[in-house]
C-alpha cells in the first residue's frame, strides 16, 4: 500500500529531527568533554611541582607533530618521515634568530613566525615537486625520510668555527644552547614562557590546534582530502585538484611539525642534529598508528599516552623504551590497524548506542 506524500513527508522531517538531536547531543558531549579535560589540565599545572609541569609540558610540545601527520597520514593519505626535517628546520632558524637579535617580545614572537614561515615555505617547496611531480605512495615516505636524514648529516658536521651565522654557532651533533624562551608583551612586565607559564601556554595552544584541526577536517577540504586518500583518481574525475589538495594538507601538517621545533626550543632551550635521526623521524609515526591515525582526538591521546610510558621506561634504560615502542607498533599494525585508542573509541561508542536503545526501548 503507497504511502501519502504527507506522511512520507512527515517521516522525513522526523527523521531529520532525530538526526539533529543526535547531532547536537555530540556536540553537547563534546564541548563537555573538552571542558572537563581543560579543567583537569589547569589543576593540574596548579597542583604539581616544577619538575612535573616540566615533564608535562614536555608531552605537549611533540602532540602538534602529530597532530600535523594525522592531517596528513590519517585524512590525506600521505605518510610523511620528514616531520622531524621541519621540527628540525623551524628549531634551528628559531635558535639562530633570537641569538642574534636577543630576547625581547618582538625578537622572539619575530623570530616564531620566521620559524614557521620558512618550515611552510620548504613544505611548499618539497610538496610541490613531490605532488606535482607524479610521486605518489611509498615513494614520498622514503623522500621525506631521506630528507631529514639530509638535514641531520648536514648539521652535524657544523662543529667548525666557520659554521656561524652573525653570533649563533651551530656546534655541529653538540648542537645549538642559550637560545632565550618565548616573550610575550604583558601588562608591567613581559611574560616569559618558562616553566607554567609554559605550560597553561602549551594547554591552550593543544586545545586551539586540535578544535582547529577538527573544523577543518569538517569543511569541504576535510571531505575532498578523505575523498583523495580512498580513490584519487576518482576524486580526480569529480573535478578536485588533487595535487593541490594533497601539498596543502603537507604544508599545514609539516608547520605543524616546525610549531613543535621551537616549543621544543622554548622549553629545553637547547637543539642538536639528534633530534632528526632515524629514530626520531620515526616516533611520530608509531604515536599516531597507536593512536589511530584517522582520529585527531586518538592520535592525541596515544601520543600523550606512548611519551608517558616511554620515559618512565626510559628511566631504566633507553633500550627499553625501544624494544616497547618497535613491539608496541607490530602489536598495533597486526592486530588493531585502526589503532589501539580509535579501537577503544570505538568499542565505547557502541556500547554507549546500545544502551541508549535499551532505553528508549524500555520508555
Amino acid at each position: 500500500m503507497d504511502q501519502s506524500p504527507s506522511i512520507v513527508a512527515g517521516m522525513k522531517v522526523e527523521a531529520a529531527s532525530k538526526t539533529k538531536q543526535r547531532s547536537a547531543s555530540r556536540d553537547w558531549s563534546t564541548w563537555a568533554s573538552t571542558l572537563a579535560v581543560l579543567i583537569a589540565a589547569t589543576m593540574l599545572g596548579i597542583v604539581s611541582d616544577d619538575y612535573q609541569v616540566s615533564n608535562l609540558s614536555y608531552f605537549l610540545v611533540w602532540t602538534f607533530m602529530a597532530l600535523g601527520l594525522c592531517l596528513m597520514w590519517g585524512y590525506a593519505g600521505i605518510l610523511s618521515f620528514g616531520q622531524t626535517a621541519f621540527f628540525g628546520l623551524a628549531g634551528y632558524a628559531y635558535a639562530v634568530f633570537t641569538i642574534n637579535f636577543g630576547s625581547s617580545p618582538s625578537s622572539t614572537v619575530a623570530g616564531l613566525c620566521i620559524a614557521l614561515a620558512l618550515a611552510a615555505t620548504f613544505a611548499a617547496i618539497l610538496g610541490y615537486f613531490m605532488f606535482f611531480g607524479g610521486v605518489t605512495g611509498v615513494f614520498v615516505s622514503i623522500i621525506t625520510l631521506a630528507t631529514t636524514l639530509v638535514f641531520e648529516t648536514f648539521l652535524a658536521q657544523t662543529a667548525g668555527p666557520e659554521w656561524t651565522i652573525g653570533r649563533a654557532r651551530l656546534n655541529g651533533f653538540n648542537g645549538m644552547t642559550g637560545m632565550p624562551p618565548l616573550q610575550l608583551p604583558w601588562p608591567g612586565q613581559n611574560l616569559s614562557l618558562e616553566g607554567r607559564n609554559l605550560y597553561f601556554a602549551l594547554v591552550i595552544l593543544v586545545a586551539a590546534t586540535y578544535f582547529g584541526l577538527r573544523m577543518l577536517v569538517a569543511t569541504r577540504f576535510g571531505r575532498a582530502i578523505v575523498a583523495i586518500r580512498e580513490n584519487a583518481t576518482r576524486a580526480e574525475m569529480l573535478g578536485f585538484n588533487v595535487r593541490l589538495y594533497q601539498l596543502t594538507a603537507f604544508v599545514i601538517g609539516s608547520t605543524l611539525a616546525g610549531l613543535s621545533g621551537v616549543l621544543y626550543v622554548t622549553w629545553g632551550q637547547y637543539i642538536t642534529p639528534e633530534s632528526m635521526n632515524l629514530y626520531a623521524a620515526a616516533l611520530p609515526v608509531v604515536w599516531v598508528t597507536v593512536g589511530g591515525r584517522r582520529s585527531l582526538t586518538a592520535t592525541l591521546i596515544g601520543t600523550l599516552g606512548v611519551l608517558y610510558i616511554s620515559q618512565n621506561l626510559a628511566i631504566y634504560g633507553e633500550q627499553f623504551a625501544l624494544v616497547l615502542l618497535g613491539a608496541v607498533l607490530l602489536i598495533a599494525v597486526m592486530l588493531s590497524p585502526q589503532g589501539f585508542v580509535a579501537a577503544a573509541q570505538s568499542q565505547c561508542g557502541g556500547l554507549m548506542r546500545r544502551v541508549a536503545r535499551r532505553r528508549s526501548a524500555n520508555f
